[in-house]
C-alpha cells in the first residue's frame, strides 16, 4: 500500500508525524514523502528537519494521500502546480486524507465543494470560502475524502483509517503499540468547550505564530 506523505516549508509537523507513525503499521505499507524538490523543509514554529524523496512530478498515484497543514499550506493555495497534483494523485487513490489546515489545499483543489469538512477552527471561514460546510468534528469522511481537524485529530483520523484499511483488530494492536491512550488533564480541545476570554487569546495566539512564520518565507 502506498502512502503519499506531501510535505513542505513550515507544515506543523505532528500533522505528518501522527498519521504516518500510525499507518506504518498497516502491513505492507510504503510511506512516499512528496514534495515540490527534492532535499530537505522545515516544519513551524519548530523548525525540525523533514527530507522531500520524491517530487511531485515523480508520484503519479497513491493509494492514499496524506496532505497536512500548518503556515506553509498558504502558500500553495494558489500554486497551480501542487494543486493539479492532488487532483491527479487523488483521481487514483482509495483515500485522500488531510489534517488542519491541510483540508484547505483539497478546497482549493476543487475537492471539498458542497461536502461536510473539517479543519482547525481559526481556519473556518478559508475553508467555507471554498465551498466545504464545517463541522466541529475530530474526523469527517465523505466517500473516500477524510478531513481532521487541528494537529492531534491527525491520529484519531490515522487511526480510523488503519480499521478501515486492516479491520478493528489491526486497529486496535496500531493503538497499543503506539500506546495511544490519550487523558489530557484538561477539556478544552475544541472552541465549544472554552471560556471566550480563552478562545479570543488562542486565536491572537495562532494568528500571531502564523504572521511571524509566514513574514520569514
Amino acid at each position: 500500500m502506498k502512502i503519499a506523505a506531501l510535505i513542505f516549508d513550515k507544515i506543523t509537523v505532528l500533522d505528518i508525524v501522527g498519521p504516518t507513525e500510525l499507518l506504518s503499521w498497516v502491513p505492507g505499507a510504503e510511506i512516499i514523502w512528496v514534495g515540490k524538490e527534492i532535499g530537505p523543509i522545515r516544519a513551524a514554529p519548530t523548525g525540525l528537519s523533514l527530507n522531500v524523496e520524491r517530487t511531485i512530478d515523480q508520484v503519479s498515484s497513491a493509494d492514499v494521500l496524506i496532505i497536512p497543514g500548518g503556515p506553509g499550506v498558504r502558500l500553495l493555495l494558489k500554486d497551480e502546480k501542487v494543486l493539479d497534483w492532488v487532483r491527479k494523485i487523488h483521481a487514483t487513490t482509495k483515500w485522500t486524507t488531510s489534517v488542519c489546515t491541510g483540508s484547505l489545499l483539497l478546497g482549493a483543489a476543487g475537492l471539498l465543494n458542497g461536502l461536510e469538512a473539517t479543519t482547525h477552527w481559526n481556519s473556518t471561514p478559508a475553508l467555507q470560502s471554498f465551498g466545504a460546510k464545517y463541522r466541529e468534528k475530530r474526523v469527517i469522511p465523505q466517500g473516500k475524502i477524510v478531513t481532521s481537524a487541528g494537529v492531534s485529530s491527525g491520529i484519531d483520523m490515522a487511526l480510523w483509517l488503519v480499521g478501515k484499511i486492516a479491520g478493528d483488530d489491526a486497529a486496535r494492536e496500531a493503538q497499543l503499540c503506539i500506546e495511544y491512550d490519550p487523558q489530557p488533564p484538561y477539556d478544552a480541545g475544541a472552541p465549544s468547550k472554552v471560556t471566550p476570554l480563552v478562545l479570543e487569546k488562542a486565536r491572537a495566539n495562532v494568528k500571531d505564530v502564523v504572521s511571524r512564520t509566514l513574514a520569514g518565507a
